[in-house]
């Protein structure tokens, strides 16, 4: 499992007139055919996108391979490699038959038992497969095309969690790659989507290169989100990890890329003043930044510590070391902003500009002695870079020791998997991202859970919240789940798991020649997308 939601390589930001274009990246991004599209994306830190959190893994995944399920534009479950299910009048077995023309891209047929294997493995990796497989009582291939998941009781949310675009995604793989452990890596990158992967071209930490698969057959409904007919217009589409922003607007500029993931904000102006250039919000919700501290070590052991916390964070001043003012909002609810879960409960402790004395008592209650809080900064991120230096600065005001730790996505990977005090390598404070729709989704989202050293990084344990989110599944109502939010914000609130630092929305930045992009939350598809001539 990778530290961000939002990915390992984030770009840095520079400043000044644009770079020259380096040779090798002209050698690299020599004229090709029309039907090529170039994209500065974040570069891949695995290929094994069931055992990752990591965005753009989950992106590999979906040009790779495919779904039983897919959200529409709606955020409603389609059937996707599904051609025709039902559920059994008590409610507790599903029978799925996937639909015909579906094949590996090594020309091999994809069978109900390489969706046994994948649906098993994902359970070892995912929340919400966890929680599939906690509640079920079999899930076996029926014939080559029909498999049944039966469960022990009702769950209602079943086809949303199969269906679910949070990280690590139900991808379905051959049985003999999800038949390895869960602790090994999928590195095979044969899967039965819209594209394939040219390992011939791969270059790590350079360039990935993905085809098109001329034999997946799509859905014959049009392209609705993450769901409907799957089709791909263009022959090949390059990633190009390009480290540098300036490099990588000039390359725009000049069309030998034609889209960059997440532009710095300072180049905003630029892009848009050039009429070949669009900036363009594909994920409308936006991206919600927050903090995770470690639980186990002083001293955010104390709640109180904790809570402090809460308080300091004017989120509003994080937000703007990094984005423009109309980009920006605060988000005072543990669901995010715009998701059905989104509310107000236990949330006296919002407060516009922050609340500095408070959290100075605070700390004091917690009996803070001057202990050292090492703050985790990325030096490849500019975004959660300059807010550690921000957030550093802010405790610092009132009177906490706080250090930086500057280091890349590698090398914060390593130092997160320690749970030992700062004295023994590990950490205080570390900031990562995720998009507004992951908070929405409780069951899959390891960022949302609060089962201690078993959960995601920082570690908050609440028995009463965990017994609370298994509840998700059960109630079968939006009404009834908008409820159980509520009671689960409260105990988030009070046992403080997550700071949130504020939401923005990031456009990406592509030529007016690509066209089609998909507009979803969470991920980031190249089917459906086309180069119109100039």
């Amino acid at each position: 499992m990778t530290i961000s939601r939002r990915e390992i390589v984030k770009m840095g930001i520079a400043a000044g007139t644009a770079l020259s274009i380096p040779s090798v990246l002209r050698a690299q991004t020599a004229p090709t055919a029309a039907r090529t599209v170039r994209m500065a994306r974040f570069g891949l830190s695995s290929f094994d996108p069931m055992a990752s959190t990591s965005v753009a893994v989950g992106n590999h995944g979906l040009a790779i391979y495919d779904m039983l399920f897919a959200l529409d534009f709606k955020l409603m479950p389609q059937p996707q490699m599904v051609g025709k299910w039902g559920l059994s009048d008590d409610k507790r077995t599903y029978t799925f038959e996937l639909r015909d023309g579906l094949s590996w891209h090594d020309g091999t047929p994809v069978t109900a038992a390489d969706c046994v294997a994948s649906i098993r493995r994902w359970g070892q990796l995912a929340p919400g497969g966890k929680l599939i497989t906690e509640r079920a009582k079999d899930i076996s291939a029926q014939d080559d095309k029909t498999f049944i998941i039966s469960l022990r009781e009702p769950m209602g949310l079943l086809i949303e969690i199969l269906a679910s675009a949070s990280t690590p995604v139900l991808y379905i793989m051959r049985e003999k790659d999800a038949s390895l452990a869960a602790t090994e890596q999928v590195t095979a990158n044969i899967g039965s989507g819209p594209f394939k992967f040219n390992e011939a071209l791969a270059k790590p930490g350079a360039s990935f290169a993905y085809d098109r698969n001329e034999m997946y057959v799509p859905r014959q409904e049009p392209s609705d989100g993450f769901a409907g007919g799957k089709v791909v217009n263009v022959d090949r589409v390059i990633w190009d990890d390009i480290d540098d922003q300036q490099t990588a607007f000039a390359a725009l500029q000049s069309g030998e890329i034609d889209f960059i993931e997440l532009p710095a904000a300072d180049l905003y102006p630029a892009i848009k003043s050039d009429p070949n250039l669009e900036l363009q919000v594909l994920n409308r919700a936006g991206e919600v930044y927050f903090m995770r501290m470690n639980c186990l070590q002083k001293p955010f052991d104390n709640v109180k510590a904790r809570q402090a916390m809460l308080h300091l964070i004017d989120q509003e001043a994080v937000m703007r070391t990094t984005f423009p003012p109309e980009y920006i909002s605060a988000v005072p609810s543990f669901f995010g902003n715009q998701t059905p879960y989104s509310n107000d409960e236990n949330t006296g402790w919002y407060k516009k500009g922050g609340d500095p004395e408070k959290a100075r008592q605070l700390f004091k209650e917690a009996g803070y002695a001057g202990e050292k809080v090492v703050i985790l900064q990325r030096t490849d991120w500019a975004e959660a870079g300059n807010m550690a230096q921000f957030l550093a600065v802010t405790l610092r005001k009132i009177g906490v020791n706080a250090e930086l730790s500057p280091s890349d996505g590698a090398g914060n990977s390593d130092r997160l998997r320690n749970k030992g005090s700062v004295e023994n390598g590990g950490w205080s404070i570390f900031i990562t991202s995720e998009t507004d729709y992951d908070r929405s989704t409780p069951l899959s989202n390891p960022t949302l859970s609060a089962n201690g050293e078993e959960g995601w990084w920082g570690w908050p344990k609440s028995d009463e919240y965990e017994a609370l989110r298994a509840k998700w599944a059960d109630v079968e109502t939006l009404e009834e789940r908008k409820a159980l939010a509520r009671e689960m914000q409260r105990i988030q609130w009070d046992i403080v798991g997550t700071v949130l630092l504020g939401s923005a929305v990031s456009p990406i930045a592509r030529r007016k020649t690509l066209t089609g992009l998909i507009e979803m939350p969470a991920l980031i598809a190249m089917w459906n997308m086309q180069k119109v001539p100039a």
